[in-house]
């Protein structure tokens, strides 16, 4: 899988935990920027990995400022079954 359907994969997954977004998807920006408290974030690392089919510890998830970190760890973990 490229960088680029990690990216669409978070961006659906965002969407589907927050609904329509009423701002560009930015990967750069937090969550937080978009509303999302720390269960929305939990739920959307959730729904990625569902949609990655992947297995990931959530203590890997600790470490991530904004949907970038989300990608790249979801991205450098994404055979991890």
């Amino acid at each position: 899988m490229t960088r680029e359907e990690v990216i669409e994969i978070v961006r659906e997954s965002v969407i589907e935990i927050m609904g329509e977004l009423d701002q560009e998807f930015d990967i750069k920006r937090s969550l937080k920027e978009y509303g999302a408290n720390s269960i929305d974030r939990a739920d959307i690392s959730m729904e990625a990995m569902e949609r990655m089919g992947c297995n990931i510890s959530l203590i890997e998830f600790g470490k991530v400022n904004n949907l970038e970190g989300l990608v790249d760890v979801l991205y450098e973990h994404q055979n991890d079954k």
